[in-house]
């Protein structure tokens, strides 16, 4: 079974300034190796330096990017300006920076959104594509996790989850949700914020051992990814309903590798069986033992020997 790559340090750090927003990107690996950029997930997260791992550093110009208002990029949680249009001009704007001709991109989740809507715009600059727990961003894919779907397997999770609303706000999670993170009172900021946490991390760690605790270190990160992630809910990500599978014929023909853990309950594997049979060109590999997230071992050891094959593939 693979196993991540040893740990290295990023050989360039930089920022993208467009308007308020600085976005932070590096670089890591072979300078001269196969242009790879990671896609992370959320929205509202960030990239650390596991990330850079998946990677032969030997191989891959290995590329991170936070995205708008995630983890180094400024203003924090800021919401302006903050769309997943933005988000493809910041990925096309990097790519210019960089001087990258064409590159492979990497996405989890909410990053194999961005790389499929990136794909359909600019097949040009694509050469392969590795996806990962695909999300569609369509109104089912959230209700699925938000509304009605996976609350009927962990009822007891939702129903502490659900207690912090009235019946008023339980008509519409996501609005009461949206209100209460944007809230000017910070007591009910970090209430609603480390409720969806806790809601969140139970259900995408689920096929670990441990119980998932929550970290309340930093309340304030809370606020600021949940702020970014109910943005995006509220505005459908910025997308029309079923986009990325109506434009799906967009994506050029580059070898592309789509790994779902049979066990996800954050995003169900039918998104990526979708995607796959859209592109009968492409490799599914659904993986029996892994759930959503990519540090799952089974779930490394799947996207490892995609970044090794596809080095072989496109060279």
């Amino acid at each position: 079974m693979k196993e991540l790559y040893p740990e290295l340090e990023s050989f360039a750090n930089d920022t993208l300034v467009d308007g308020a927003h600085s976005i932070y990107f590096e670089q890591a690996g072979n300078e001269s190796g196969i242009p790879v950029i990671f896609l992370h997930g959320g929205p509202g997260s960030g990239c650390n330096e596991n990330h850079r791992r998946y990677f032969n550093p030997e191989k891959y110009r290995i590329i991170l990017f936070d995205q708008r208002g995630c983890h180094r990029s400024t203003p924090n949680g800021s919401v302006d300006n903050n769309t997943t249009q933005d988000i493809l001009n910041d990925i096309e704007s990097i790519r210019k920076k960089l001087n990258i001709e064409r590159w492979v991109l990497f996405g989890g989740s909410w990053g194999a959104t961005l790389a499929l809507l990136y794909a359909e715009q600019y097949p040009q600059h694509v050469t392969g594509i590795i996806l990962r727990g695909t999300f569609l961003a369509r109104q089912c894919d959230f209700d699925w996790f938000a509304k009605s779907g996976v609350n009927k397997i962990y009822p007891d999770y939702w129903q502490e989850f659900a207690t912090l609303f009235d019946e008023t706000e339980k008509k519409n999670l996501l609005d009461a949700l949206y209100q209460r993170v944007f809230s000017d009172n910070q007591e009910i900021q970090q209430e609603a914020a480390k409720a969806w946490a806790l809601w969140a991390g139970r259900v995408v760690t689920h096929s670990f051992v441990k119980d998932y605790m929550l970290d309340v270190e930093d309340v304030n990160k809370l606020i600021n990814e949940a702020k970014i992630e109910m943005h995006y809910a509220k505005n459908k990500y910025f997308i029309s309903e079923n986009e990325i599978i109506d434009n799906i014929s967009q994506i050029p023909d580059v070898p592309i590798t789509i790994i779902h853990g049979r066990k996800d309950l954050t995003c169900l594997p039918e998104s990526s069986w979708l995607v796959h049979q859209a592109l009968p060109d492409s490799r599914l590999v659904i993986v029996s033992d892994a759930g959503h997230l990519a540090g799952e071992s089974a779930m490394i050891d799947a996207l490892v020997t995609a970044t090794d094959q596809l080095t072989g593939d496109i060279e």
